[in-house]
């Protein structure tokens, strides 16, 4: 079982960076060939969201949103807290922890980022930088009713037991399309945020 220690985090933070920098910063995701081509005639937006993992005790867990019904992206699904790149952010890290404090109140003082993990690119167009962080409480949160509808924590053995970890496929525009999902009771973890997690199971698999 990962424990949050001191030793932890930093191995984490070492794997991130070695990863980060043998895949050049991307994974494909669902649309791999968005990270060559462009997106009807433009190149992806740069997006970044945060890979929370709180400390519990002496586990672990991720916390996750469930989006409001009536967005134009991604309407009512499960999501990590995030959003598009602003002219004023400092990077995907500074993006990452703004959207989190915007959608859900989450203070960047409980947050340590550790680093990032590929970037994944959406069907939606963006190239998504996941940046990972370890979350202490205690802590509050304030809720953005107009995005977000729920926050809920799943712990991470759950996204690090492969059987948890279903392959399905659609067709989308003439084309099959293969995606995770990691379902956790009620709710249906899928899409990048399954693919996202995927990736940091990768990342921890012999930790």
């Amino acid at each position: 079982m990962i424990k949050p220690d001191v030793g932890f985090a930093e191995q984490l933070r070492q794997r991130l960076a070695r990863q980060r920098e043998h895949t050049h910063g991307s994974s494909g995701g669902d649309w791999p060939e968005l990270a060559a081509q462009a997106v009807a005639g433009r190149p992806p937006r740069p997006a970044a969201v945060l890979v929370p993992l709180v400390e519990r005790e002496d586990v672990l867990s991720v916390l996750l949103t469930r989006r409001t019904d009536h967005l134009h992206h991604h309407p009512g699904q499960i999501s990590f807290p995030g959003g598009r790149v602003e002219a004023g952010d400092a990077g995907p890290q500074d993006t990452a922890l703004r959207e989190t404090e915007e959608e859900i109140g989450l203070d960047r003082r409980h947050v340590e980022l550790l680093g990032s993990l590929p970037d994944y690119y959406t069907g939606t167009g963006f190239r998504v930088t996941p940046v990972v962080g370890l979350v202490r409480p205690p802590f509050e949160l304030t809720l953005d009713a107009f995005e977000v509808a729920e926050v809920f924590e799943v712990p991470l053995a759950h996204f690090l037991d492969p059987l948890n970890h279903q392959r399905h496929s659609m067709e989308v525009e003439g084309r099959t399309r293969r995606f995770y999902a990691m379902p956790y009771g009620d709710y249906y973890i899928w899409g990048a945020t399954a693919g996202m997690l995927r990736s940091l199971y990768e990342l921890l698999q012999d930790l």
